[in-house]
């Protein structure tokens, strides 16, 4: 798959940040509700960034 693809899910998984703690779980007060998905995107996106990077390739200036 492209890279341009997988930096799409990375802003989805942004974007899904904002709207399920605020509409979902608005009324979950405990430790499983808005922190727990904050933690579980956060890893997504770390996994998605080593994803996408992992094709770089350090140039010389010779």
């Amino acid at each position: 798959m492209k890279r341009s693809k997988w930096i799409w899910a990375v802003w989805a998984v942004v974007l899904l940040c904002y709207l399920v703690p605020y509409t979902f779980l608005t009324n979950v007060a405990m430790w499983y509700g808005s922190f727990l998905f904050w933690t579980c995107a956060g890893l997504v996106v770390i996994a998605l960034n080593i994803y996408i990077t992992k094709d770089f390739e350090e140039h010389s200036n010779d």
